[in-house]
């Protein structure tokens, strides 16, 4: 994976590390969540991926971790097939959501 994700803004790159994840969460945006959907080939980013994101993201910055999938799929009314379907899995997830490398242990279960 390239240490950089090329924007079509002239706005500076943001650095990803070497397992694609954002080294500073500070500059995410919802212009950058579209650019590395579509690197996990999601395409579009309908209102269910948002609310999604979003939720992940607030959980980070409160507790400094990812929620696990039951709690993420309970608090945003979507099963785990629709999760997967949105996202196929959930490091997509955490990488859409521009947040840093949870580290080697975490990662075993984002897959």
């Amino acid at each position: 994976m390239q240490p950089y994700l090329e924007l079509q803004s002239e706005q500076p790159r943001p650095l990803f590390d070497e397992d694609g994840f954002l080294l500073d969460p500070s500059v995410w945006n919802e212009s950058l969540a579209e650019q590395i959907a579509c690197e996990e080939g999601i395409l579009e980013l309908t209102p269910e991926h948002w609310r999604v994101i979003e939720r992940v993201r607030t959980k980070f910055f409160q507790v400094g971790a990812l929620p696990n999938l039951r709690r993420l799929c309970r608090d945003t009314a979507l099963s785990r097939t629709q999760m997967h379907l949105l996202f196929g899995s959930c490091k997509s997830i955490w990488r859409i959501a521009g947040l840093p490398n949870p580290g080697e242990e975490a990662k075993t279960y984002l897959s």
